[in-house]
């Protein structure tokens, strides 16, 4: 029989050694029956990314129980593994959040108490790092405490594979399972820290995976003669907003060889809190405030900042009249790329079967850049797991050559040694590329309107509206299902011409004809318009949000802005009408 959100809270409140501050949340949520359900109605959510969510007591809160909980399953799921398998272990690192630490700790703890090894960082290290670990260290699986760019009150816990790409769909639906059968969270065992070490079953990892790491992001970077020139007189700023940016990315700056840059020193300190910025996501301008501070003072000619968990990343172009014009995500990974291919092409080094990979809601100029190179483009779904998917095939078998991966959402990759978003690597190829650019009396903004005049202007926007707790959660789910049962027509007065249903694997085309859409199935939709814009719209994978997505073009920047302007009307009237 299944316990009551009431019946849940009682037995968390009854519980002797409880954390002080769990406990004391608890006794307020008492006469609350709202604060309660949202806390006991129902689990956090465990997927394919994992688990996020606010740090709290509670079933569908992180605390050291969830986290003993999901590492249980972890833990019965490589139970099931051959000997020689489950004896890889895991790669545990953490961020600067709050519990991050405590929770890398406990998890390795409920692993070792069933007799697998653990590597567990020594301090904060980046996420793209802990996927370069696994790889380096062989480990079977890694886990990464974090929960990336979310407002502090938030953690959380992601899952990843023997290839260092988030765990694949198969094992993590297994997972899953474990969890749930792992049901009784206070009955999960751990074994001691100091019975773990002087067992050799946990290992503390540190400076020697960091020296392999920076040896690595030594081939990111393409012309190295450039740097030593041109990159003396670039200057530009670096923030790790406050994370896990701090302990790498300097280092791997100055052994490239970039010399003028400097950091906003507040933001260096690793504190959980973010206390100077409303949200700790280089998306925002809020987050470049102190950077432009900094910038103006030191005539930066860039600001380049890596969110807590340093797997993306956002950068801002001074303009001439002294202000820094913020660069989107789809504008960053199409300078790149472009620099990228130009380079190759440059060197003879372009390969036939070259292909880039992006997620079906990034911006087609990528793609027509990819084109204009001959060189293909692979279109995942949203999550950077099918990037690193994509990846692993082709390396199976030799298909393709992966020249480039990226999301919108300001997450890039450029060498797959690492196989998630990579803001490290990210960080020392735009300070090239925006060194290339003052070599030529330009700047990266300079960069994007070539491309801009070369293939035509196109400008994307993100709606996203947030809807807290449980009934947001069904608002979210019923969104979804009005726009199933009532399929959209047209938007802003252009007609639909082509649909795609990834949840039912249904693309439908302008004459009618139904095929599958080749991806997995997921909970998106996506539109296409007369006038070549597209709409798409899914439920955030890891925040109570739902999103749409819109990418247009046009003839002129003028013509694109007042069309995605008009788009962007359009969308919030159906947002309303969905509400209703």
């Amino acid at each position: 029989m299944t316990e009551t959100a009431e019946q849940l809270y009682q037995n968390w409140l009854s519980q002797p050694n409880l954390p002080v501050d769990l406990l004391n949340e608890l006794k307020e949520m008492n006469n609350h029956p709202d604060q309660i359900a949202d806390a006991f109605a129902a689990p956090l959510s465990f997927g394919t990314a994992g688990m996020r969510g606010v740090i709290g007591a509670g079933i569908n809160r992180m605390n050291i129980y969830t986290v003993r909980q999901a590492a249980e399953g972890l833990a019965r799921f490589m139970d099931t593994l051959d000997a020689a398998t489950k004896n890889r272990g895991v790669a545990i690192s953490f961020d600067s959040r709050y519990f991050s630490k405590e929770f890398a700790h406990e998890s390795a703890k409920v692993l070792g108490h069933h007799g697998i090894n653990t590597f567990v960082f020594d301090e904060m290290r980046p996420t793209p790092e802990l996927s370069f670990a696994v790889r380096h260290l062989h480990t079977y699986a890694g886990i990464m405490i974090t929960a990336s760019h979310n407002p502090k009150q938030y953690n959380g816990f992601k899952i990843y594979g023997q290839d260092g790409g988030q765990m694949p769909p198969k094992e993590s639906d297994m997972i899953t399972q474990y969890i749930r059968q792992a049901s009784d969270l206070f009955a999960i065992e751990v074994t001691t820290e100091p019975q773990l070490r002087a067992d050799n079953v946990m290992q503390l990892i540190g400076e020697y995976v960091d020296v392999a790491y920076l040896d690595n992001l030594k081939t990111v970077n393409i012309d190295h003669e450039l740097i030593k020139s041109a990159g003396a007189d670039m200057k530009f700023v670096y923030t790790p907003l406050h994370g896990t940016g701090k302990v790498i990315a300097r280092r791997a700056l100055e052994e490239i060889g970039f010399s003028d840059y400097e950091v906003v020193p507040a933001q260096t300190i690793a504190d959980p809190e973010f206390a100077t910025v409303p949200f700790p996501n280089p998306e925002f301008p809020q987050a470049f405030d102190l950077a432009i501070k900094l910038g103006t003072k030191i005539n930066a000619d860039v600001l380049i900042a890596t969110d807590p968990d340093a797997d993306r990343l956002g950068a801002a172009v001074r303009q001439p009249d002294g202000s820094y014009k913020l660069l989107t995500g789809n504008q960053i990974a199409s300078v790149l790329l472009n620099y990228i291919l130009t380079a190759k092409k440059a060197a003879n080094d372009l390969p036939a079967n070259g292909t880039i990979v992006k997620s079906i809601v990034s911006t087609e100029l990528a793609a027509d850049i990819a084109a204009s190179y001959g060189i293909a483009t692979q279109n995942v779904l949203t999550g950077f797991k099918y990037i690193a998917e994509a990846i692993q095939n082709y390396e199976n078998d030799h298909s393709n050559t992966f020249l480039f991966g990226f999301e919108e959402s300001f997450g890039y990759l450029i060498q797959p040694f690492v196989r998630d978003k990579d803001a490290i690597q990210t960080l020392l190829l735009l300070a090239e590329v925006a060194a290339y650019y003052k070599s030529q009396g330009q700047t990266l903004y300079d960069g994007v309107q070539a491309m801009y005049q070369k293939f035509g202007y196109f400008d994307e926007k993100t709606i996203s509206k947030e809807m807290d707790g449980l009934a947001g959660k069904q608002k979210i789910a019923d969104m979804l299902t009005q726009l199933r049962e009532q399929p959209l027509k047209e938007l802003n007065g252009e007609a639909v011409v082509a649909y795609a249903d990834y949840q039912t694997d249904q693309y439908t085309d302008q004459d009618g004809n139904v095929t599958t859409t080749g991806l997995p199935t997921s909970n998106v939709l996506k539109y296409w318009f007369a006038d070549g814009t597209w709409l798409a719209v899914r439920p955030s994978g890891t925040e109570p949000k739902i999103k749409f997505y819109l990418g247009t073009k046009d003839k002129t920047q003028a013509a694109v802005d007042q069309r995605l302007h008009n788009y962007e009307e359009a969308v919030n009237q159906l947002i309303a009408k969905l509400l209703a």
